[in-house]
């Protein structure tokens, strides 16, 4: 007999921090994505928008570990049944239920916590996610065909919360298309990722959108990318966002979808993790159009200020030298300064202090 693995790694398999940042990431992803375009719309100095990522990366995390711990605990059942998911802790017996559950009240309190840091209406909108879409998400394999759908709208909820904490309105024009775009995303990557254990699922009694999509699942799939993609270019528009922002997401995610709906073992699920796994990486080519856009209107915004710091001393100068022999004196032998002090004109004697001259 195998000696009993040490509690900690239970607790470790629990959460799939052995696996980070998979799985993390899908989660990650709509919130960066929000806090990127409010960046740009909204000016944000790139310190920021550092931290707040950071913030968001640990966030989501947390997050994701207590995803994962309510779904072992919802299908402790369904896993002792499929083989891949059998030697999970909770089937297994590495965790007792009790600690499970105690494991997963400190997640979630853990969150809502985090939440409170976000402004009264986007604590608001986090908790109708974490108490509804998060723990119902498990259960709806019992019931429902599209899982996946219930699933992308939890993760797509990073979105408007994140929006909402920093705009402080619900945008509804660009915040319905976005969270849309995402559940077709979601459906799209985790249908892949299911198809390796329809067979087993469909056996188990589970319901997914792998099983219902049956031998239709290239031309099905290939809609709900085609939709994320056009959601992608709208709410780009509605942001104003620039060029950049077209090539690199849009066009760079309508390739990297294309490639991955052409691979042949689509169908047999054999290649599924890599699929998945391929699904992390294009949100890095999403945020990455995202931030080329907004260093691009950095560099704008800067050539624009410095620009108009010209024409100020321009006009500060023609305004000394048209003035300079009506008892204005003291013209600047620095041309590249910005900051001037008034001072009286000791040239006149009548009115001096009424006509200062302008100097450094």
């Amino acid at each position: 007999m195998s000696p009993r693995p040490p509690a900690w790694k239970g607790y470790l398999y629990l959460t799939r921090l052995h696996m980070w940042p998979t799985g993390t990431m899908v989660v990650f992803w709509p919130s960066v994505w929000a806090l990127s375009m409010c960046a740009y719309s909204l000016n944000l100095p790139p310190k920021e928008v550092a931290v707040q990522t950071l913030a968001y990366l640990v966030g989501s995390t947390i997050r994701h570990n207590a995803g994962c711990i309510w779904n072992d605990i919802c299908d402790m059942d369904v896993d002792g049944k499929v083989e891949r998911t059998k030697s999970r802790p909770l089937p297994s017996g590495m965790i007792s239920l009790p600690a499970a559950l105690l494991f997963f009240v400190a997640h979630m309190a853990v969150c809502m916590y985090m939440l409170s840091f976000m402004g009264p209406l986007a604590f608001k909108f986090g908790l109708v996610c974490l108490l509804t879409f998060d723990l119902i998400y498990p259960l709806t394999k019992r019931f429902t065909n599209w899982p996946q759908a219930w699933l992308g709208l939890g993760i797509a909820w990073g979105f408007p919360v994140v929006w909402v904490s920093y705009t402080d309105s619900v945008d509804l024009k660009i915040l319905v298309p976005v969270v849309l775009g995402i559940i077709c995303w979601t459906i799209h990557f985790d249908t892949v990722y299911a198809r390796q254990d329809r067979e087993e699922d469909a056996k188990a009694g589970a319901y997914s959108c792998a099983i219902y999509f049956g031998d239709y699942i290239r031309p099905i799939l290939t809609f709900f990318t085609m939709a994320f993609v056009t959601s992608l270019a709208y709410a780009g528009y509605l942001n104003g966002q620039g060029p950049l922002y077209f090539l690199i997401t849009v066009a760079g995610t309508a390739l990297n979808l294309i490639w991955q709906l052409s691979n042949p073992e689509l169908e047999t699920g054999k290649q599924s993790n890599k699929l998945f796994q391929a699904n992390h990486k294009l949100g890095y080519i999403i945020w990455g159009g995202m931030l080329f856009s907004r260093s691009e209107s950095i560099r704008h915004e800067t050539q624009r200020r410095d620009l108009l710091d010209e024409k100020l001393r321009e006009l500060l100068r023609d305004f000394e030298a048209r003035f300079n022999g009506n008892g204005l004196e003291g013209r600047t032998s620095d041309p590249s300064a910005k900051f001037y002090v008034l001072k009286p004109s000791p040239r006149r004697q009548y009115g001096s202090d009424f006509f200062p001259a302008i100097t450094r």
